[in-house]
């Protein structure tokens, strides 16, 4: 008896070995070279560029195997024994690497190396899990169709993409927070740390709780950015989570004088604007490069998503009631949004269904989502964006097991002993500031962080950095300031703009200067300039005998001055609005800049009068070709107005 006990004792313990070996041969880290080729800046030699291999199933360690992309930006002192930061992008589904230019300046990277992970089916990693997907979705909402219409798209074109996936044989079942937990473990084990700072935003939090559940060796310090503390509340709370801060909005526009007689009766608008885009919604058109037809269909449902997605971000909280009234007054300018959109969507939508199908829209009550959405009678119904996902999940899973779902006890980071940092957003419509409240009071050791004036993520922020280098280093020494971000600058409404859908387009050039794009403008602008210095001092000196001669410069001295003036007041106000607030531009610019497009119109119809004079006075002006130069500079000068839109 004995001795058929010690054989099944050895026959567990070579079981054990194999299954160790078995994952330990299919676990390795490997450099590689720059995943930005194109952006030499990136190929410093603080800079590492990695891959982790791990089994795409970690319960079967001989099947697939996937590689988890790595970024390791080593710290300035240059410490070969500094402590790490693992950083865990949200989402779930968006990548962590393309946030690189953030942390390369991040003040965490003094003393640490920061390392950032693209989880499983994300960014650089392999493979990448429908990133097509969100483009499909753009298109989706930007058609003129009932939100009925729009779920069924979108669960067919989530279908396919879960097809697909199978169609190359990866194992949807197996992208969820364990597997990225499992991931992180090894990817420290490779790395040869004993434990590091874990730092998780958004929907990383959660994994960031997942992993520190089931490795909590593995954790120095724990950092959760706009905190997710109940899965089962997710969904559920979504619609009074994004009316809280939206209320918030309007109390402070109300309070606001200047605010308020700008935009009054904010949430009167807001509502009777649900309902007019419920019956008319508003046609734009936008670059085909973002919409295949060229056109975007604002309907009530894209005009709700859009208030929402605003509240993530301070610069945006500032333009709320603004968009709000673009809407009422259907502004062409609203094509300025669809990018935004597309920034939305650029995820890895089928890790994104992976994830949220497997743990959490199964722990969430479709009933409960409803009912929650029910308080609120003017919103017509939640958010559609949030709700076609309990449709697309419900065939996501079809005829999958109970069994095969991923349920995570996250409730030992409660009682750790390493330390917990929460931050939470004022405005956050997504994961509140009331939620890491309630939290933080479970933690044996956790501090939070209220970001103030700010929504979503505010530990990217000034004080946000500030508080979060503190913690992770110096916490508990050095105390943290919890009133740090009440220093910050105070929501300051956008009121008083002047409109003009053009603007945006001119900014986004500035933004992104292409040389060949401006070489014939600034080719024009030079001779502008030198016709105004050289022919303003051959008037003075009176050098042009005849009356056609002098008329024809005088009026193309002035109409090359203020063509010039109003391109340079121009540059200069978009440059002041961009380090201000950028989003304005969307719709214009501050009222104060009101007098360039007057400015504009001069030069337009002076640049017409000219015209006109030129070819009815052609026989009797001398140096034609040069005259003809200038004229033609100035006509470089409005098509580029006229292709931005401002005129």
């Amino acid at each position: 008896m004995k001795f058929s006990k010690l054989i099944k004792l050895l026959m567990i313990l070579a079981l054990s070995f194999n299954m160790f070996g078995a994952v330990a041969q299919t676990v390795k880290y490997e450099e590689t070279t720059s995943f930005y080729p194109e952006k030499p800046e990136l190929d410093e030699n603080g800079i590492l560029w990695g891959y982790l291999t791990v089994p795409e199933n970690w319960n079967e360690p001989e099947g697939n195997r996937i590689k988890i992309a790595v970024s390791i930006i080593r710290n300035w002192e240059k410490n070969p024994d500094a402590n790490a930061v693992v950083y865990i992008q949200g989402g779930p589904g968006a990548s962590a690497i393309e946030n690189i230019e953030v942390w390369r300046r991040h003040p965490l990277r003094v003393k640490n190396n920061v390392i950032l992970v693209d989880i499983r089916g994300t960014g650089f990693s392999e493979p990448r899990l429908c990133p097509e997907l969100g483009r499909k979705f753009m298109e989706i909402l930007a058609k003129d169709q009932s939100e009925e219409e729009d779920e069924l798209q979108k669960a067919s074109a989530a279908m396919s993409c879960k097809q697909s996936l199978r169609d190359r044989d990866i194992d949807v079942e197996a992208y969820h927070s364990l597997s990225v937990a499992k991931d992180l473990n090894a990817l420290k084990q490779q790395l040869g740390y004993e434990n590091w700072n874990v730092y998780g935003a958004s929907y990383g939090t959660y994994m960031a709780q997942a992993y520190a559940s089931v490795f909590p060796e593995d954790i120095r310090t724990l950092t959760l950015d706009s905190f997710i503390d109940d899965i089962s509340h997710y969904y559920t709370e979504n619609t009074s989570n994004f009316m809280d801060g939206l209320s918030r909005v309007f109390s402070m526009c109300e309070n606001d004088p200047e605010c308020n007689r700008n935009f009054p009766e904010l949430e009167k608008v807001y509502y009777e604007t649900i309902s007019e885009l419920e019956k008319s919604p508003i046609t734009v058109e936008v670059s085909e490069d973002e919409v295949s037809s060229g056109e975007f269909t604002f309907n009530t449902e894209d005009f709700k998503v859009s208030v929402q997605q605003a509240l993530y971000n301070k610069k945006l909280v500032e333009v709320i009631p603004l968009l709000i009234y673009e809407f009422k007054n259907r502004n062409d300018a609203l094509g300025n949004l669809v990018k935004s959109f597309s920034q939305l969507l650029a995820m890895d939508y089928g890790l994104y269904y992976s994830v949220s199908c497997n743990e959490t829209l199964p722990n969430n009550s479709y009933e409960e989502y409803l009912k929650n959405a029910g308080k609120y009678e003017g919103l017509n119904g939640p958010i559609s964006f949030y709700k076609s996902d309990f449709s697309v999940c419900e065939k996501w899973n079809t005829n999958r097991p109970d069994s095969t779902f991923v349920n995570i006890d996250i409730t030992p980071v409660q009682n750790a002993d390493y330390p917990v940092l929460i931050l939470a957003g004022e405005f956050d419509p997504i994961t509140p500031l009331r939620n890491a409240r309630n939290a933080v009071r479970k933690l044996k050791d956790g501090q939070l962080l209220t970001g103030y004036t700010y929504g979503h993520t505010p530990g990217f922020s000034s004080a946000g950095y500030e508080q979060t280098e503190a913690f992770i280093n110096n916490y508990p020494e050095q105390k943290l300031n919890v009133e740090a971000f009440k220093e910050e600058k105070e929501i300051h409404f956008a009121t008083n703009v002047a409109r003009n859908a053009g603007i945006a387009k001119m900014g986004n050039s500035l933004r992104q200067p292409d040389p060949i794009f401006f070489l014939p403008i600034l080719i024009a602008v030079l001779i502008m300039v030198f016709f105004v210095v050289f022919y303003t001092v051959k008037l003075i000196r009176k050098k042009y005998p005849t009356k056609q001669d002098k008329v024809i410069r005088i009026l193309l001295a002035l109409c090359s001055l203020v063509g010039l003036i109003g391109i340079i007041q121009l540059a200069l106000a978009i440059i002041q609005v961009l380090d201000q607030n950028y989003f304005i531009l969307a719709f214009g610019l501050p009222v104060e800049f009101k007098f360039i497009f007057t400015l504009f119109n001069i030069f337009l119809g002076l640049l017409a009068l000219a015209v006109l004079f030129f070819i009815i006075q052609l026989k009797k002006i001398n140096q034609k070709t040069v005259v003809f130069s200038v004229i033609f500079s100035n006509i470089i000068l409005c098509i580029y107005l006229v292709y931005w839109g401002i005129v």
